[in-house]
């Protein structure tokens, strides 16, 4: 409730309000959609399979979650690449921002993450659904997620995860390094500013790391038990923090919040 109450108050506010209609805003506006489709893609269906006495998924209901999950993760990994270049622009470059971040750039920008977040997970997905599963029909995970699939196949998935690891590996290392040397930069121009990202800085930590504990390391190494924690953060926890750490401490946005929620209130009194 907190996430999608929350990225749904920040999508309205945002909309909401001519004087958040920047670059930044648009960005963190796309980051709370995203956000709120994780929350739907794996926390309804973890707490039916919490709450029922049979936990089961459909094989065609297992496919779309992990597709879905997939392009969600991936797509998260070029946005928050985008919002470092977006800060990157708007302290190093300000009398050209607004020249630079034009709408329709950002908009491509934009279009150019959705289609490889969604091309990265059909990846993903095909090779992964294309095994035959003879081992057990019983998934050691709270929803459907690469590792633990591989480890219901058959089969020799080492073509698996050497997919995996490659194409996985590419779409965290370009936005890993645009955050990097974007904020290389920031630093070496302007500390005092640097002040004001490191809330980017500590979601993004946190993002990356439990993303490269899951997925870029070898399968020997997997262990369920570790994985499900480690798979908390990013599903659960940072939908939820995002919104907390990106808007709500912003004062922008809590002075249109605000705003908006004093309008309500005036229109409720005429009534």
């Amino acid at each position: 409730m907190v996430t999608l109450l929350a990225n749904i108050g920040i999508m309205i506010t945002i909309r909401g309000d001519p004087k958040l209609h920047t670059p930044m805003y648009f960005f963190i506006n796309n980051l709370s959609f995203l956000d709120l489709c994780y929350s739907t893609i794996i926390t309804p269906k973890t707490l039916d399979t919490f709450l029922s006495v049979t936990k089961n998924i459909s094989f065609v209901e297992c496919i779309m979650q992990m597709y879905l999950f997939g392009a969600s993760v991936s797509l998260e990994c070029f946005l928050l690449g985008i919002m470092a270049y977006d800060r990157f622009v708007a302290i190093c470059n300000p009398l050209l921002y607004m020249t630079i971040m034009k709408k329709t750039f950002c908009r491509q920008l934009v279009g150019f993450a959705y289609l490889g977040g969604y091309l990265n997970a059909s990846i993903h997905t095909s090779y992964t659904f294309r095994l035959p599963f003879c081992r057990s029909n019983k998934i050691d995970h709270f929803y459907c997620d690469v590792p633990p699939l591989l480890k219901l196949s058959c089969t020799d998935t080492t073509a698996n995860e050497l997919v995996m690891f490659i194409f996985g590996g590419l779409a965290e290392i370009a936005s890993l390094t645009t955050i990097m040397v974007s904020y290389s930069y920031i630093i070496s121009s302007r500390k005092k500013a640097f002040s004001t990202c490191t809330s980017h800085l500590m979601m993004v930590g946190i993002f990356y790391s439990t993303i490269v504990f899951m997925y870029l390391r070898p399968s020997s190494s997997y262990a369920m038990s570790q994985d499900k924690i480690a798979s908390v953060f990013y599903t659960v926890i940072i939908p939820m923090l995002n919104p907390l750490i990106y808007s709500l401490r912003n004062k922008e946005v809590t002075r249109a919040f605000m705003k908006a929620r004093d309008k309500y209130r005036f229109k409720l009194l005429l009534l």
